[in-house]
């Protein structure tokens, strides 16, 4: 294991953080922990990297104990914060060297391929940097080191979809590689999209962990059906919308037809629930 979590409990005071968090993440993983503001996956992150002193429970990185061998692990794990604070008066040249002379193995010709696919203006200083460009920054430095293991607090905020979708298509390099990444997020295309499994935390607490594929296909399907006539379906919960009446089925489908049948059908569309119709779900 990578990472793993036992009972992993976090308390400011008396406000609950996270509490019995376990879960393991595998080599080569792409693992997408998801959850809303406030849900608990900052004070994750910030226990796994030992910037928080769990209340209870113990997690480890690299079969070392977090609160023992942070030191160790850290000289392999790359990170990109949520907020990434930055030496303001400083070049981006001048900060990323700084960073490398505190890494052993720094590895230049890696920072100078990163430098090519997130392109940043290295002279200027870092305080004029839009939000976008920070974060750039802030994913080069993560990943210069060419760390074993990459932690991300929202690594896409601020970037535009051009620049998300090389983003993606880095991650799956790095996958190949071995690398194992664990991505916190509020945005679920972007999970579903690169990730292997996923968590869901609510209110501190890991309500679901499973493959993203098998999470998607055992949930349901929706459907969306234009008849002729007004269509109501005793014991279903629908949505209409510019002719079209919505709906989830999650159990029998050949019941859902025979009721359809009783309808003049002009036009249905079934398709897989999506991740964020699932998210909805486990938060209803």
């Amino acid at each position: 294991m990578i990472i793993e979590t036992r009972d992993l409990t976090k308390y400011y005071g008396k406000i609950r953080g996270v509490e019995n968090l376990s879960f393991s993440i595998e080599k080569g993983e792409i693992f997408g922990f998801l959850g809303p503001n406030g849900a608990g996956k900052t004070t994750t992150i910030r226990t796994l990297l030992g910037f928080l002193k769990p209340t209870r429970g113990k997690a480890f990185i690299f079969g070392e104990n977090v609160e023992k061998e942070i030191v160790k692990i850290k000289e392999k794990t790359g990170y990109i914060p949520g907020e990434f604070a930055l030496y303001g008066d400083l070049t981006a040249k001048d900060l990323l060297k700084y960073f490398g002379k505190l890494r052993r193995n720094f590895d230049e010709k890696r920072l100078e391929r990163l430098l090519e696919i997130f392109e940043l203006p290295l002279n200027r200083k870092v305080k004029g940097y839009s939000r976008g460009m920070k974060q750039k920054l802030s994913i080069v430095q993560a990943f210069m080191h060419n760390p074993e293991l990459i932690i991300m607090d929202e690594p896409t905020a601020g970037l535009d979809p051009l620049l998300q979708g090389k983003f993606y298509d880095f991650l799956r390099e790095e996958k190949k590689e071995g690398k194992t990444m664990f991505i916190s997020s509020h945005i679920l295309t972007e999970v579903e999209k690169i990730s292997d499994r996923v968590g869901i935390i609510r209110d501190g607490n890991l309500i679901t962990l499973e493959n993203v594929d098998s999470l998607k296909s055992k949930k349901g399907k929706v459907v969306k059906v234009k008849t002729a006539e007004k269509l109501t379906l005793r014991g279903i919960e629908t949505k209409s919308e510019n002719g079209w009446t919505t709906f989830v089925v999650t159990k029998d489908m050949d019941d859902v037809i025979k009721k359809l049948a009783k309808f003049t059908i002009k036009d249905i569309e079934i398709g897989e629930l999506s991740l964020e119709e699932i998210f909805l779900h486990y938060y209803r």
